[in-house]
């Protein structure tokens, strides 16, 4: 188990380019799958979650090539559906969140697909019913093997339809998107997510041939095609870590450019960081935010105050909770955290209290900080929960006095492409240790 030691109180400076979004990714390199022709991706980032998605999809036969650094091509001709059986598969697949979303694809274009209980972050319960019943309505067949713990997906015809989603999730609406596109007729999915991520799955999917009216709203009408080509496509940049470089940003009080940031794809994220009184401006692509010797959260207009909340996109993406939580405990004023989607992300908040944070945990989903404006964070050794309260302590230790260590920053890896080493250019002071 690898850790970080960190020397708080490291000023940065300098321009930092965010990495290509990991949940883009894990969508978009699991749709290689729907055509035997060559996929081109831009902008893969070099972490782990999407690493071992590339390993497990080599290993079921797709001829993969890194042609430069972030550029990939993959073919995917010849697949082995006979290693979906192996021990090996069950294995990898299980360990990975992401596999959930090859089920999509190998349904649509091979009529089978055999999936574990997938893995991941442990940040509570995550539901595949969304994405199973969708695809049921498309015809599909499920059976689950107890012993092994393992989903049986087939189908003899899948066949469009309607369906109202009983939650917009992201991944549910991507795996059956993916599975309707080569489904006989005309499929409408009402309640869909409208993430930027799943908009630019749609593109590539059109891109290659498929018929998606609709993208940009929850309302997908999506006309099913014989097959697939190939195409030729970039990913954005992970608005999860632009947020964190912000929230770096004001904890350290430094001043940091945030090169090529898809600006008009970050939604209300700009807007969030400036109510807990972050200054940042927008400078063409790329998001400056100056030195900040104190900042103050804002309150609602009739004075009472501040709530932040996850929900579906255009709403606050729930991956950036964790960093807002530990970038208000260095504010003056007070806000309530409001975590509706998991009811364990917020469990980390006792590690910032030890640091000296002022925060009740008032349940599993809502927090409230407050903040007192003065950067008193005390060093600690703490260990990473999951991918964002990771980086969220990786934050708070760069704000503290003194060294901190953080242990299991594996689960940090996954999401966070060298992140001891792109910061350490602007200024950190963190070492890994193996």
């Amino acid at each position: 188990m690898a850790s970080f030691i960190i020397e708080g109180g490291c000023r940065l400076s300098g321009e930092i380019t965010p990495q290509g979004a990991k949940n883009e990714a894990l969508q978009i390199i699991c749709a290689v799958l729907l055509t035997p022709e060559e996929v081109v991706i831009e902008n893969i980032p070099d972490i782990l979650d999407i690493n071992n998605l590339i390993a497990l999809l080599c290993d079921m036969g797709v001829e993969t090539k890194r042609i430069n650094e972030g550029t990939w091509s993959f073919k995917a001709e010849n697949i082995d559906l006979e290693y979906l059986e192996s021990p090996e598969f069950i294995k990898k697949s299980s360990s990975l969140r992401g596999s959930v979303m090859i089920v999509g694809p190998l349904l649509a274009r091979f009529g089978r697909a055999l999936l574990p209980k997938p893995g991941g972050d442990k940040i509570g319960r995550r539901r595949l019913d969304t994405h199973f019943v969708g695809m049921q309505k498309l015809g599909a067949d499920f059976s689950y093997d107890k012993d092994r713990q393992l989903y049986e997906i087939t189908k003899e015809t899948l066949k469009g339809t309607y369906m109202l989603l009983d939650e917009a999730s992201v991944t549910g609406t991507a795996n059956i998107v993916m599975t309707a596109v080569l489904a006989e007729g005309k499929t409408t999915i009402y309640n869909a997510a409208c993430e930027p991520y799943l908009q630019q799955l749609c593109k590539m999917l059109n891109s290659m041939g498929a018929d998606i009216t609709g993208v940009g709203s929850n309302l997908l009408h999506i006309n099913g095609v014989n097959k697939l080509s190939g195409t030729k496509h970039r990913i954005l940049p992970d608005m999860i870590e632009i947020g964190s470089f912000i929230g770096m940003a004001a904890m350290t009080g430094s001043e940091i450019t945030i090169k090529n940031v898809c600006y008009d794809e970050l939604g209300m994220i700009p807007d969030i960081f400036r109510r807990l009184g972050i200054k940042l401006e927008r400078r063409n692509d790329d998001i400056f935010i100056p030195a900040q010797a104190a900042y103050e959260i804002d309150t609602f207009i009739d004075g009472s105050i501040l709530t932040v909340s996850d929900a579906p996109w255009p709403g606050f993406t729930p991956d950036l909770l964790s960093v807002i939580l530990v970038v208000a405990t260095q504010a003056k004023g007070s806000v309530l955290i409001h975590q509706k989607m998991f009811e364990s992300r917020l469990f980390f908040v006792d590690k910032l209290i030890d640091m000296g944070a002022q925060i009740i945990l008032c349940d599993p989903h809502r927090a409230t900080v407050i903040g007192t404006g003065k950067r008193t964070m005390r060093a600690t050794t703490m260990t990473s929960p999951d991918i964002r309260a990771g980086i969220a302590l990786l934050i708070a230790a760069m704000c503290a006095e003194g060294k901190s260590t953080i242990h299991n920053i594996e689960q940090i890896d996954r999401g966070y492409q060298n992140i001891d080493i792109r910061l350490n250019q602007l200024g950190a002071n963190i070492l890994r240790m193996t």
